[in-house]
């Protein structure tokens, strides 16, 4: 079954509904307070009243681009669709890391995610060959740990770390906000290019924050980006393309301060597959 993809119309009319709805509750309230107090002069309407009439983007609430951009994702059936769907996901592509020297790693990889009910309880491994060594790092009960040669051993700390923020500080993080209990928060707007973001602020109950740059026209997710360990990371998506009918970015970039640290290319993604539990085994 395939969904169209709503106009920013129509887009706009259903992420509004709840605010209607309220707008009637209320006025409905107050008929009493309304008629007695009719027969005083109106107060005049401020320009900042007129202009946000006239644009009612500006009364979007955090929740709201929220859930906004996961209708786009599940392709107009949201969450309920990305569950189906993305019950596990197998993704093969290319990789590559530049160290703080300069020099640039190549690698393939392979990456299987086992989805929960939030993304704490996920499972998750991504298998890296190099041209010099092959190795893998699972995540499993909140936990990393890595096998070469079908030895499990402790990966170093920068390793486990970038591997870590791959997951927490994801697009899942927003998608499944209501799933992992976050707190989002609107941080205003911002125009970058002549391109118009919502930016939310995301933040899990271990209070990992991650800022979400999300365009204003189509919902999408273009930027996002958390601090960690003193360093501002950015990460930027690009060539957005559906798979299996849900919305997908097949290329990023991230940022270490000024500098680009990881290009991954995505060559193909496949959902809802059989994984073998024993690969996010420690055997």
């Amino acid at each position: 079954m395939r969904f169209k993809t709503p106009t920013p119309v129509i887009l706009l009319a259903m992420c509004l509904v709840q605010f209607s709805f309220g707008q009637k509750a209320a006025e409905t309230k107050d008929t009493k307070a309304s008629s007695t107090a009719s027969s005083s002069p109106k107060p005049k309407e401020t320009k900042e009243a007129k202009a946000s009439s006239k644009d009612p983007l500006k009364n979007f609430t955090a929740e709201q681009v929220a859930e906004s951009a996961i209708f786009i994702y599940g392709r107009g059936g949201g969450r309920i669709i990305l569950n189906q769907i993305r019950k596990t996901a197998i993704e093969r592509g290319k990789i590559s890391y530049t160290n703080a020297e300069g020099r640039t790693d190549h690698a393939t990889y392979q990456r299987w995610t086992q989805r929960a009910e939030s993304l704490n309880k996920e499972k998750v491994r991504l298998d890296q060959e190099f041209p010099g060594a092959r190795y893998s790092l699972v995540f499993n009960d909140e936990k990393i740990f890595g096998i070469a040669d079908d030895a499990v051993f402790t990966p170093r700390e920068d390793a486990s770390k970038a591997f870590e923020n791959l997951i927490v500080h994801g697009l899942e993080a927003l998608l499944r906000y209501k799933e992992n209990e976050s707190k989002i928060d609107a941080a205003g707007k911002e125009k970058v290019l002549g391109v118009e973001y919502h930016m939310l602020d995301v933040t899990d109950k271990q209070s990992r924050k991650t800022r979400f740059y999300i365009s204003a026209k189509s919902f999408r997710v273009m930027m996002l980006s958390y601090d960690k360990d003193g360093v501002k990371y950015r990460r930027k998506f690009y060539d957005y393309n559906y798979a299996q009918g849900t919305l997908f970015p097949f290329r990023s970039l991230l940022w270490a301060g000024e500098k680009i640290v990881e290009e991954t290319e995505v060559g193909t993604i496949t959902f809802g597959q059989k994984i073998d539990e024993n690969m996010f085994s420690a055997g």
